[in-house]
């Protein structure tokens, strides 16, 4: 695979996330993401393009190509494995990790990733739910429903967060909410969409709309 800079790392991984519905991305939303000016993004999805990473298309936007999509996965990869080993080896907490991972998933080691992989166990997600591409850049399968669509007195366990800010985090924690903890949602607020929880702790917790809309869970 051939050496990309960090700049070009990151776009990738950018139009990977924007595309996840598989629609092409225009460069507005990619512009926004990476806080860019638009001729800075035409710039590089140009050199992109240029590498054979990405695909125009017409009016529309661009789509990454085979190399591109494989690119952008070996940096996810190497982002969520280095999570785990932080998270698990270093004792830094869930919330403290993914600006280190930043930083760290530059690295580009297939060794060192192997090796670190094997080190942990070959974990299939990281310390948010997020799956962890394997070597081959396949993802593992997930059944996941967001909290928000589950239904009332069914066991959950909370599998995955889609907002891994730092605090959207804390607040979980705060709340007794976290990765493999068991609930079962009591009642839904009809105005707000707002639902009461029980915790299998026997804690109960009251939890917005907003919220639940970032939690997926699967039935236990």
């Amino acid at each position: 695979m051939q050496q990309l800079s960090l700049a070009e790392e990151n776009y990738l991984k950018t139009i990977f996330a924007l595309s996840i519905d598989g629609k092409p991305v225009n460069t507005r939303a990619i512009a926004q993401q990476l806080s860019a000016k638009d001729s800075s993004v035409t710039d590089m999805l140009k050199k992109l393009s240029a590498k054979g990473l990405l695909e125009y298309v017409k009016y529309r936007g661009v789509d990454l190509s085979a190399n591109g999509h494989s690119a952008a996965l070996s940096v996810i990869r190497r982002h969520r494995l280095w999570e785990v080993f932080l998270v698990q080896k270093l004792g830094f907490r869930w919330d403290e990790v993914h600006n280190i991972a930043e930083q760290l998933e530059h690295v580009q080691s297939s060794l060192l990733m192997e090796r670190m992989e094997e080190f942990l166990g070959f974990p299939e997600v990281d310390p948010h739910g997020d799956p962890i591409p394997n070597r081959l850049g396949q993802m593992p399968r997930q059944t996941q429903t967001l909290l928000s669509e589950a239904g009332s007195g069914k066991a959950l366990t909370i599998v995955r967060v889609k907002d891994d800010s730092s605090e959207f985090l804390q607040y979980l924690d705060a709340s007794g909410l976290g990765i493999g903890k068991e609930l079962t949602i009591v009642a839904r607020i009809a105005y707000d969409g707002s639902m009461q929880l029980s915790l299998s702790d026997g804690k109960d917790v009251h939890i917005s709309k907003k919220v639940s809309d970032q939690i997926l869970v699967s039935e236990r």
